[in-house]
């Protein structure tokens, strides 16, 4: 049977603010509920039972826009969720200029409107005699939130442009029924069978043509992925054995770690790498207690205490195939904000009894790792929660225009293109504790552990994103990839002011000047450029009010080798992170002073997406 299908873009719908912080710069909102809106296609019911709502995209860190504009984002989701036969969310506020502006705004109570973004996937007819005929919408996605100065038009669908309009099967329950117990039109039950006419030339000549042209087409990618692992991982023979030999990917890749003496599968790169623990289990969740029962492996007391830490741990170390050194804290608990009130707050001190009973305001470790990262605030694209390696195609040529004479033929041409590869490189950095902090409770204790963490591995990726040599297991950072820019310096640590605009004029024409442009520079660096005239004797410097350097924002970092300066579009810098943190006490190296070492260990890895959006001056 065929069911009728309409067009459906992305819609939107009002939304009502309910509780504000200002301290924590978030609000809380109800962001759909069932109330029926008129659409195009008929009077619209949003269905909030459970598996019609997909949450995903919102739960991972969804935007917070102005407008709907993607271009301006003030803000990100923290948690979404469905009660009450509501859709509710805690939306959090950047520290931008813009975003806090719009942020006071609310506050005073002069932006009151909040709309909602929302793409549908299935519709189902419901009718009663007597009523209105509705759609219940069973299947259907949140995609943002927005503040508006005027509410979204409930009445047609929006932000067409901004992504395509999908075709929307509409179910009609009554007379799917009906259908299923009558026959045919002219024919009894016994004769509804019919044989199919047989498809003509054309139709077989047309199906042989695309199942070739698929065939050539996957066999192309085939060679072409199994060309680029052997030669990331020097395995160029073993490469062309499995061309030959036409084996898959996957069985090459197998290969591959077989002779690097590693057997584990590499994982699918789609797979969720969350655990599936409930908002209440991330809640609970303790860096503190987990540290302080490691630290600790014979206190009977602390391991009663940390019993549910280590269960999580386990069963991250299950669902990531990966032993870790010490214990993993999944990716539920890096990814998603600790708010709310606390479930441990009476029983036993086996049951966490002990614990203070308070409300956890902080935030996720990921968010605390960006925010002390100097390459998350030029810009870079950071990848999480990645599971297995990551290929990404890139052009790196394009088809070519002729001029022809009347009735002639253009010269054919043809675009080229790779694969920018990242696997994942295991960082490690370490901080020492004293054994009486981890025997704390205090959930300042837990924000500023969890931060003090972030702290130390930010500061390491940031110096391999950069600088990383791509050997020994390092990422290769900007500064040794093939192919960017460089402007050497005529007098070293000096440069003039031609010498610093010549930095952009080389990104400009190799056509990458776009996207987040920035300096990056080291801290003595600065102090050069701002007593660096542009001309003698203009009292016009280098180094300008607002930090920036013509025009263009400038971060300084301790990371950045003595004497360099960077310029690019940071955007082409690919910062990816796989899987949950690894954390391993160590107890003995600080035993005569009563501090135990915590070392934490990350997989990452970095990979510039075209070389020539940067320019290294030295």
């Amino acid at each position: 049977m065929q069911h009728r299908k309409v067009s459906v873009g992305v819609l939107h719908r009002t939304a009502q603010i309910r509780e504000i912080d200002s301290e924590q710069r978030t609000v809380d909102l109800s962001f759909s509920s069932e109330e029926p809106v008129d659409r195009f296609f008929g009077q619209e019911i949003l269905d909030h039972s459970d598996g019609s709502v997909r949450l995903g995209r919102l739960n991972g860190s969804g935007p917070l826009l102005m407008d709907h504009d993607p271009s301006q984002q003030i803000g990100v989701v923290e948690s979404a969720s469905v009660s009450d036969r509501k859709g509710r969310a805690t939306v959090r506020f950047s520290q931008s200029d813009r975003a806090q502006e719009i942020f006071q705004d609310v506050i005073d109570g002069i932006r009151k409107s909040v709309s909602v973004g929302y793409r549908i996937y299935r519709l189902i007819r419901e009718e009663a005699e007597g009523q209105e005929e509705t759609m219940r919408v069973t299947d259907w996605e949140p995609l943002e939130v927005s503040l508006v100065s005027v509410p979204a038009d409930t009445t047609v669908g929006v932000g067409r442009e901004a992504e395509q309009a999908n075709d929307v099967e509409i179910i009609n329950p009554k007379r799917e029924q009906e259908e299923a117990t009558m026959p045919p039109e002219n024919q009894t039950p016994e004769t509804t069978r019919q044989t199919p006419p047989a498809p003509d030339e054309s139709q077989i000549r047309e199906a042989a043509d695309k199942a070739r042209s698929e065939a050539q087409k996957a066999e192309r990618e085939r060679v072409q992925q199994i060309n680029v692992l052997g030669s990331k991982f020097e395995q160029g023979d073993l490469a062309r054995q499995f061309v030959e030999n036409g084996q898959s990917v996957d069985e090459f890749r197998q290969a591959v770690l077989d002779k690097m003496g590693d057997a584990a599968p590499i994982r699918p790169a789609n797979e969720d790498p969350d655990i599936g623990m409930s908002g209440r289990e991330v809640e609970r969740y303790s860096f503190v207690r987990l540290l302080n029962a490691l630290a600790n492996p014979n206190d009977r007391k602390a391991q009663e205490a940390a019993q549910f830490e280590f269960e999580a741990s386990q069963a991250a170390a299950d669902h990531y195939r990966k032993q870790p050194q010490g214990a993993i804290v999944p990716s539920d608990v890096m990814r998603r904000s600790l708010q709310g009130q606390r479930d441990l707050t009476v029983g036993t001190a086996s049951a966490g009894g002990d614990l203070v009973s308070t409300d956890l305001l902080a935030q996720s470790f990921i968010e605390l790792l960006r925010n002390r990262m100097v390459l998350s605030t030029l810009g870079v694209t950071t990848l999480m929660d990645l599971i297995g390696d990551l290929a990404i195609p890139r052009q790196t040529g394009g088809a070519t225009a002729y001029w022809v004479a009347e009735s002639g033929a253009p010269t054919e041409s043809t675009q080229a293109f790779d694969q920018v590869t990242m696997s994942p490189k295991t960082v490690g950095a370490f901080t020492d504790y004293s054994r009486k902090l981890l025997k704390q409770s205090s959930i300042d204790i837990e924000s500023f552990v969890r931060g003090d963490l972030a702290r130390v591995l930010a500061l390491e990726i940031d110096r391999a994103g950069v600088e990383g040599s791509g050997l020994s297991n390092q990422p290769e950072g900007v500064k040794n990839v093939t192919g960017i820019n460089s402007v050497p310096f005529t007098t070293a640590g000096s440069p003039t002011w031609a010498e610093i605009v010549d930095l952009e004029s080389k990104v400009a024409a190799d056509n990458a000047d776009i996207g987040t442009l920035a300096y990056l520079i080291e801290p003595t660096m600065r102090g050069t450029l701002k007593t660096t005239e542009r001309a003698s004797g203009t009292a016009q410097y280098v180094w300008e009010p607002g930090n920036t350097v013509n025009g263009y924002r400038t971060e300084v970092s301790n990371q950045v080798t003595t004497n360099d300066v960077y310029f690019g579009n940071w955007a082409d810098l690919l910062v990816g992170m796989w899987g949950g943190l690894d954390l391993m006490a160590d107890p003995y190296t600080n035993s005569t002073s009563g501090a135990v070492r915590i070392v934490a260990l990350q997989d990452v890895d970095a990979a510039v997406r075209h070389p020539e959006s940067f320019c290294l001056g030295s």
